[in-house]
């Protein structure tokens, strides 16, 4: 049975899960005026501590995104970063837990109010992906990926993801696990929620940062392990029919994980199971996030 989150941190202070509260109509719900960052603690199973991952990388993230958004007064590195492990240690949890760490305008005011900021830190457990061995079924969404000079997509504001909502109600209505959005000039762009790669004769290919996707630190994870695996890797604009003939495609990011996709329009991709090269980054993922590698320590961060 997954434990229970029963503490949350709001503007640094720890108080009970279910009590946290903001106004109806703070600036933050009224017009999605907040930034936030998904974060993993990872269970290691010989020691059975946790570490966060990738902590600083997100932490960095997150200041962009304030800054984008033109918070006033917004909260220090330092105390999103213990308000981050302060909500991991309140919980206790005896497994892995998702961290949402959010930053909005908790005060009330127009489209143009720029504060007051508050913050929030919550661990709660999350089941990883069933799909995660199997593969997804995706499909090409006639839905648009948002552009760079509209809804920027390399900053992770809430208001961001209603685009990605609205794609995935629809690739579930008609039957799929997930959406591929495409950029408003056709070429690949990224799924809802996630990172995508493909593979083709051998190498990793991922759109570029042009083509209007999240600035994923997983993403960046993943070719930072392919480099140390020997797997070649491509950043570049693709093509929407490079999904129907790749040899392989996987989505990744820190709620997904990296996860096989088997099929694109009800097409299978190759011969319809998750490929080699999707599942060796897989495995080597899992070893750097739980630290049972002694490659890359400084990104995770212990909870003591």
């Amino acid at each position: 049975m997954a434990w229970t989150a029963h503490t949350i941190i709001q503007n640094g202070k720890a108080i009970p899960f279910e009590e946290a509260r903001i106004h109806p109509l703070a600036v933050g719900v009224a017009y999605g005026a907040a930034v936030f960052e998904g974060i993993r603690a990872y269970m290691n199973p010989s020691t059975g501590r946790l570490s966060v991952f990738r902590l600083e990388e997100h932490l960095a993230r997150l200041d962009q995104g304030m800054k984008f958004l033109r918070f006033d007064d917004p909260p220090s590195r330092d105390a999103l970063r213990q308000g981050v492990l302060d909500s991991v240690r309140a919980n206790a949890p005896d497994d892995d837990c998702y961290i949402r760490l959010q930053v909005h305008i908790e005060s009330r005011g127009s489209q143009a109010t720029t504060g007051k900021v508050g913050w929030v830190c919550a661990a709660t457990p999350r089941e990883r992906s069933p799909q995660r061995e199997s593969g997804l079924s995706v499909c090409v969404s006639s839905w648009t990926r948002i552009a760079d000079n509209t809804m920027p997509a390399r900053v992770k504001a809430t208001a961001n993801y209603h685009a990605g909502r609205i794609a995935t109600l629809q690739a579930k209505a008609d039957g799929y696990d997930a959406p591929i959005l495409l950029t408003r000039d056709g070429k690949l762009s990224e799924a809802a929620a996630a990172c995508l790669f493909l593979v083709r004769d051998g190498a990793l290919v991922t759109p570029g940062r042009d083509s209007d996707i999240l600035e994923s630190v997983t993403r960046d994870t993943v070719l930072q392990l392919a480099a140390e695996h020997g797997i070649p890797a491509q950043e570049r604009r693709a093509d929407r029919t490079e999904l129907h003939v790749a040899d392989e495609v996987f989505l990744c990011g820190t709620g997904q994980e990296l996860v096989p996709v088997t099929s694109v329009d009800r097409l299978p991709v190759a011969d319809g199971r998750p490929g080699p090269l999707t599942m060796r980054l897989q495995a080597a993922y899992e070893a750097v996030v739980r630290g049972t590698t002694n490659a890359h320590a400084e990104w995770r961060t212990p909870v003591i």
